[in-house]
């Protein structure tokens, strides 16, 4: 009886003993360290303090459209300086102009960028045309995320996810240099002129709820209608975002200026870009965090300065 006893109190200790040394909260010491510094991939290192759940952002964790692919949707035609024009040859098919897959431009390389935090290998992320409008439209969605310089609006937020901003913006005009808008100062200056913007988009906003001109926008289902209707003397200026406005100018239509870029107003918050994904995607969160990681360790930085560091500067439209 006595050994019997014997052997379960050595047999409690060994539990007990046990119990203490897995599980449970991080000692003092170690929760007092700091976090390590952001990697260039999804955070598979387990966390201070040990949870018994998987990472909900790891790779094979994640719910997406193609079984371990990240699916990327954007618009085709690809327009630089988002995605940029191959050196030799033409873009992969089916893509026109830019090409998604060769990652350069500035939209191309942050996707890759995004895709490598989220723990995908290049080979791993495949390319979706998505058109403008349905990227941010109500329904199901062809892609896991959505890369197409798409503004965050609080309309849109109502049907899709929106990321945190990824690139500040500033809209602005182009117009031909012999067209007397050309030579416009201030807002007021506008009026008189009439305008045209991409369907859907923050430029036509702009014209309505900014320049408010006399005449009445002109809708287009993309920037090359647009583009066409400022050649055409159909309209005097085309709205667009800057860095888009510096391609046109450059490549798109000829004896062409950017007449200047409007600031945000006073207290206001600027203009950003948002990554699209479906309302209530489980990715959201990740992508918000790969995002904050971006910026943290410059790479988000250093990828607008290599592609967006040069259209950036234009005249600024007075109120």
């Amino acid at each position: 009886m006595r050994s019997a006893l014997k052997s379960i109190v050595v047999l409690m200790i060994v539990v007990l003993a046990a119990a203490c040394s897995t599980g449970g909260g991080a000692s003092p010491s170690t929760s007092a360290a700091p976090s390590a510094a952001p990697t260039t991939a999804a955070s598979t290192e387990p966390s201070v303090v040990p949870s018994a759940s998987p990472d909900a952002c790891a790779k094979d964790t994640l719910t997406l459209t193609a079984a371990g692919k990240l699916t990327i949707g954007t618009d085709n035609p690809a327009y630089p300086p988002y995605f940029q024009i191959p050196a030799t040859g033409t873009a992969t098919k089916p893509w026109e102009l830019g090409d998604p897959t060769n990652g350069e431009g500035f939209e191309s390389a942050f996707a890759y960028a995004l895709a490598e935090k989220l723990g995908f290998a290049k080979t791993d992320v495949v390319w979706v045309v998505v058109p403008f409008d349905n990227s941010f439209a109500p329904g199901p969605k062809t892609f896991d995320i959505d890369v197409n310089q798409v503004s965050y609006k609080p309309e849109r937020a109502q049907a899709v996810d929106l990321s945190d901003g990824y690139y500040t913006l500033n809209q602005s005009i182009v117009a031909l240099k012999a067209n007397g808008l050309a030579s416009a100062k201030t807002v007021a200056d506008l009026k008189a002129f009439k305008f045209g913007a991409q369907v859907g988009t923050t430029s036509l906003d702009t014209i309505n709820n900014v320049i408010a001109p006399t005449a009445k926008a002109m809708v287009y289902n993309s920037n090359d209608d647009a583009i066409a209707a400022v050649k055409s003397k159909q309209i005097d200026g085309l709205v667009v975002d800057l860095p888009t406005a510096f391609y046109v100018t450059a490549a798109q239509l000829d004896n062409s200026v950017i007449v200047g870029q409007f600031a945000p107003p006073a207290g206001a918050d600027a203009e950003h870009f948002s990554v699209v994904l479906a309302k209530g995607s489980t990715l959201t969160a990740c992508v918000n965090g790969a995002i904050a990681a971006l910026k943290t360790d410059g790479t988000l930085d250093s990828i607008t300065k290599e592609w967006l560091s040069d259209k950036a500067s234009a005249p600024v439209i007075q109120p």
